[in-house]
């Protein structure tokens, strides 16, 4: 019978302790031992713990206080590389479930689902396997298909959506006003957006607004 750590990573309480009831039922998990070393209701309690036990398992929210889910799930990589990672969220943002499966998830569960599918994969996760569940795949192949943005696109993004105009954006980068509504342009056509309360309305909306970028 194998026997594993796990840590769990989300800001309610009562979804700490749902979690903990579950993973520690044998039934649930295909017999296997899950002890809960530790819980964390914020990022930076999650980071820490993930240090101090080096567990096999992370079972993380991404909308947590102080540290953001990507930022854990980063620092985990780096401190405890061969943690696996299962992100149980709540999220449905085209752009954060991309940004998610970029970053290399092990797991993708959704708060919307039954949560028998998570529990039931957990093994599987355990031994080196990957599952993203149905809810997110479907979200992926219903997406419009878009072309990614450049690093100046999203540059004039943030600034769009700071308000400024293509004058005030120009004089900002050092580049002239053609060139800004050139960009915004092609920042529209990409998105399939068709006015600038659109665009700023879905970039907000599908997590493409990095609020921490240098501009």
């Amino acid at each position: 019978m194998s026997h594993y750590t796990a840590i769990i990573a989300d800001d309610h309480a009562i979804v700490r302790s749902g979690l903990k009831s579950a993973l520690e039922n044998q039934q649930l998990v295909d017999g296997h031992i899950v002890e809960i070393v530790a819980e964390a209701g914020n990022g930076m309690d999650a980071i820490a713990a993930v240090k101090q036990y080096r567990p096999n398992l992370l079972v993380l929210d991404v909308s947590m206080p102080i540290a953001g889910g990507v930022e854990v799930l980063v620092e985990t990589r780096r401190w405890s590389p061969d943690t696996r990672i299962i992100v149980f969220t709540g999220i449905s943002a085209m752009g954060k479930v991309a940004e998610l499966i970029e970053a290399g998830v092990d797991g993708l569960f959704s708060k919307a689902e039954d949560n028998e599918g998570l529990y039931q994969h957990v093994p599987l996760i355990l031994q080196g396997g990957r599952y993203i569940s149905a809810f997110f795949t479907d979200i992926m192949d219903n997406a419009p298909q878009q072309s990614g943005l450049t690093g100046r696109e999203r540059q004039i993004l943030n600034l769009i959506v700071a308000g400024q105009s293509n004058k005030e954006i120009s004089g900002h980068l050092g580049i002239s006003a053609k060139t800004v509504d050139r960009h915004r342009t092609n920042l529209m056509q990409k998105l399939d957006v068709h006015s600038v309360a659109q665009l700023i309305a879905y970039s907000l909306r599908e997590g493409l607004i990095d609020s921490a970028a240098e501009i």
